[in-house]
Parts: structure tokens; C-alpha cells; sequence
């Protein structure tokens, strides 16, 4: 095993020697001055470098080995991925460029929403999310839009979620002005449906699933589930962590879901986190389609563009800009304000 880099330490040694100041140094206050110093290791600095060097062969990443855990994890980021996303056509791109200057880069992200359109069984799309937990709250932003226009949007306040939730979707339905309720599994790691249906009501919004579940689970209900909500008015929300599972084989869509968030990061191997930029998409049914985020890109015969002219959209959820605040507010690029 190992040994911890403080089972190292040896008094006395150094990695480091920090020359003292030749400005005169204020004394802390009482409260703040420690009354012994800090228990740090006392290691060499090659000892240091070859310590961390060690563990770092013991992790599972693109150069060792599968890395087996969790659903952020459970999936292969090819080297090839991160040279072509540092080609200078991606790379160089700068933000506030002029659709028919873009052509490239808007037309592989329409073709990246008419793929996400057919793997997911549904009809609209947006790709501005900027990570799966954006594209959680901005489903329920849409189903907020949605209940609004009809006129429930006082009376649809909850969401049910089942105990086998990622912890995001509690805390994007908070974000979101929403109420939660919680609904149990049964024996069989199903969602209980009997249960459901007590909870399932005219003030019901919709409901948050991750399917296959966070226990690895198919739900042999959806359909079922379904009905109880759709027959109550409410709406159907998969949240896509566990999209690959199933990618395929399975749509959304066809389960009877009415909004899609996909990780791109998990499902088709983008970059993640402090290795990329994020990506969130979001699927929708049709009647949901005017409220998505401008600006969706879009498809005018053999051009693409930026589709701004959305009045029912619910705004901008992610910025694209790195101009000033100052240009943004003026600017107005031909009529459309910028997206920072």
C-alpha cells in the first residue's frame, strides 16, 4: 500500500524555504495568530513529486484503463475528440461572428440537433444549455413557460421525483420556484406506481426520471407512469444522465417523455468539466418548442442562421459573448442584443 505523504514526513525537511520579507510585518490579531503552527508533512520536494507521481498511476483515466465510476464517468473520451475541438476553426472562433461568416460551425450544430432530434424521438431542440444541471432547470423553465401561457402556472406548483433522483433535480426544482414531492421505489426498483398515483394531481407539474435509473434499472412501468401524468395534465421530464444505457435501443420520446436533457459529456464522450466546455441540450415535444432559448439555429435552404425572433422563448439561460458589458448594451448587433 502506498504510504500517506504525511507517514513521509521526516522533521526537519524542506521542499521549500521561503525568504523572509524585508518590509516590516504587522503583528495579527489575538484571535487570529495560531497558537502552534500547522501540521503539515515535512517532505523533500523530489519525495513530493515522486509521491503524487505514484498515485496518479494508480487512478483509471484515457491513459490507464476504464474509469468505473459513477454515470459521469462510465463512458471513453477519446484523444481524438480533444484535437478536433482544438482545430482553429472551433478554437478561433470568436463569439460575436456574423452568421454567413459561420456557416461551418452553424451547420454541424444544426446537424448536431437533427441527430439529437432522431436519437431522442422528439421535435425541437436547443443546444445553448450549458451542462446537464442547466439543462434541468431549463426544462422546468419551460414548463413554467408552458403552464403560464395556459393559465396554471399558479396552480401546477410540484414536481414529483423519485427517491433514486440525482441530486440536482431536488435542487434545479428549488431553483426553479417549484415544490417538490418525493415518491418511493418498490421492491423491484421501479418507481411504486400506486404510490404515484395518491401524489399525482391537478396541481402537478410534471415529473423527473432518470431512466435507466440510478440503480441501473429500466423502469418496466414508463408506460404506465405515462398515463398518470399525461391523464393529469402535467408533463414528462427524463433527465438524460443514463441516456447511454439505451441510446439506440430506446427513445425518450417513445416512453412518453415531453422534455429531454442529454449530457453530452456522458453520452457522447464531449469533454467535462475542468476538461472541456459542457454541454447540456435540450429536447422538447412540439408544444414546447416556442418557449426554448433564443437563439436556435435553423436551417433558411442552403444557409444556416441564429434565430432570434422568438417572443414566447424564455430568454438566454448561457452567454456567448466576451465583449464589455458596455458594448453589449449598445451594440445590438444588427438588432439582436448580444447573448452576455
Amino acid at each position: 500500500m502506498t504510504p500517506l505523504i504525511y507517514e513521509r514526513s521526516r522533521p526537519g525537511r524542506r521542499g521549500l524555504a521561503v525568504p523572509r520579507p524585508d518590509l516590516p510585518v504587522p503583528p495579527l490579531p489575538a484571535g487570529l495568530a495560531r497558537a502552534e503552527p500547522p501540521r503539515l508533512p515535512e517532505v523533500a520536494e523530489p519525495e513530493v513529486l515522486r509521491h503524487f507521481t505514484e498515485l496518479s498511476t494508480r487512478n483509471f483515466g484515457v491513459d490507464t484503463g476504464f474509469y468505473p465510476l459513477g454515470s459521469c464517468t462510465m463512458k471513453y473520451n477519446p484523444r481524438v475528440n480533444e484535437r478536433l475541438v482544438s482545430l482553429p476553426g472551433f478554437r478561433d472562433l470568436h463569439p460575436l461572428t456574423e452568421d454567413d461568416a459561420a456557416q461551418g460551425a452553424l451547420e454541424l450544430e444544426w446537424r448536431l440537433q437533427e441527430i439529437l432530434l432522431e436519437v431522442t424521438g422528439l421535435d425541437a431542440v436547443s443546444l445553448q444549455p450549458a451542462a446537464g444541471s442547466q439543462g434541468e432547470l431549463t426544462g422546468l423553465l419551460l414548463m413554467r413557460a408552458y403552464f403560464d401561457e395556459r393559465g396554471e402556472g399558479e396552480q401546477r406548483r410540484k414536481i414529483v421525483i423519485p427517491d433514486t433522483a440525482h441530486g440536482t433535480n431536488p435542487a434545479s426544482v428549488t431553483m426553479a420556484g417549484y415544490e417538490l414531492t418525493k415518491v418511493s421505489t418498490d421492491a423491484r426498483g421501479n418507481v411504486d406506481v400506486e404510490e404515484l398515483r395518491a401524489v399525482v394531481d391537478e396541481h402537478t407539474a410534471g415529473l423527473m426520471l432518470t431512466n435507466p435509473s440510478t440503480l441501473g434499472l429500466f423502469d418496466e412501468n414508463i408506460e404506465e407512469i405515462r398515463d398518470v401524468f399525461h391523464a393529469a395534465g402535467a408533463l414528462m421530464y427524463y433527465d438524460g444522465a443514463n441516456l447511454n444505457a439505451v441510446c439506440g435501443i430506446s427513445r425518450p420520446g417513445d416512453m412518453g417523455f415531453d422534455i429531454v436533457h442529454i449530457n453530452l459529456h456522458k453520452t457522447f464522450s464531449q469533454p467535462h468539466g475542468g476538461g472541456g466546455p459542457g454541454g447540456g441540450p435540450v429536447v422538447v415535444r412540439e408544444q414546447l418548442a416556442p418557449y426554448l432559448p433564443v437563439p436556435v439555429v435553423v436551417r433558411d435552404g442552403a444557409a444556416y442562421r441564429l434565430d432570434y425572433d422568438r417572443p414566447r422563448s424564455i430568454g438566454k439561460v448561457r452567454g456567448r459573448s466576451a465583449c464589455s458589458s458596455a458594448r453589449t448594451r449598445s451594440c445590438g448587433r444588427g438588432g439582436r442584443r448580444c447573448a452576455r
